[in-house]
C-alpha cells in the first residue's frame, strides 16, 4: 500500500477536488482504491455517494473520528483527504503515514499568508525527505503573473510546484456526478487530464 495526502490548512484551496481526481486516475488505471475523508465535511464520501457503479470502484471510509491515524493495507493505494487546519501531533502522525503529500495552493496573497507557517510545519518534519512533499498550484495558468507570484513565495521553501491545474467548470461538473476526470468520456477532458502528467510521474515515483 501506498499513501497520497493531500492538505492545505486553508479551506476552500481545493483538496477534495485533488484527492477525488486523484483516486480516479489510480481506480482507472486497475488500482485497488480507496480514499480516507478526515474532514467532519465528509466531502470525498459525499462524492462517492454519486458515483455511477459502472464507473472504476473507488472505496472510502471516514478516519476524522480516529485518535492516531490507521491506513488500511490492503488497497494498492490510499488517498488522504485532510481537513483545514491540521495540525500539532495529528500532523505529524498522518505526515509520518504518507508515501507523498500534496499541497494545493491558489496564488493568491491570502492563501499564500494562510499556509505559510503550515509549510513551515511540514518542512521541520520532513527534514531530509523533501522529495515527499511537492505543490499544486490551483485555478491558475503558468504563464501569469500570479504564477510567478507563487513561485518566488514558494521559493525559500525549496518545495517544487508538479502540476499547474487551470481555472475550469470540468472539475465542478464531474464532481456533480461522482465521477473525475479520468473518468470516460476521456476526450471531453483530454487538456486537463494532460496538466496532470507532471503530479502523477511525481506521485508514482
Amino acid at each position: 500500500m501506498k499513501a497520497v495526502l493531500v492538505a492545505n490548512p486553508k479551506g476552500g484551496a481545493g483538496k477534495t477536488t485533488l484527492a477525488t481526481n486523484l483516486a480516479g486516475y489510480f481506480a482507472n488505471q486497475g488500482k485497488v482504491t480507496t480514499l480516507c475523508d478526515l474532514d467532519r465535511q465528509q466531502s470525498a464520501l459525499r462524492w462517492m455517494a454519486f458515483r455511477d457503479a459502472a464507473l472504476p470502484a473507488v472505496t472510502g471510509y471516514y478516519g476524522g473520528n480516529q485518535i492516531s491515524l490507521s491506513l488500511p493495507k490492503e488497497p494498492d493505494w490510499v488517498v488522504v483527504d485532510a481537513p483545514a487546519g491540521l495540525q500539532g501531533y495529528k500532523l505529524t502522525d498522518t505526515l509520518r503515514q504518507a508515501d507523498k503529500v500534496l499541497v494545493p495552493l491558489v496564488p493568491s496573497v491570502f492563501d499564500m499568508a494562510a499556509t505559510e507557517d503550515f509549510l513551515n510545519s511540514i518542512r521541520n518534519e520532513i527534514r531530509g525527505q523533501r522529495a515527499k512533499v511537492g505543490i499544486v498550484a490551483m485555478r491558475v495558468d503558468p504563464r501569469t503573473r500570479a504564477a510567478g507570484m507563487l513561485e518566488e513565495f514558494l521559493r525559500h521553501f525549496d518545495i517544487p510546484i508538479v502540476a499547474y491545474l487551470r481555472n475550469t467548470q470540468n472539475y465542478v461538473n464531474v464532481a456533480a456526478a461522482g465521477a473525475t476526470v479520468f473518468d470516460p468520456p476521456r476526450a471531453k477532458h483530454r487538456r486537463d487530464v494532460a496538466q496532470w502528467a507532471g503530479l502523477l510521474q511525481w506521485v508514482e515515483h
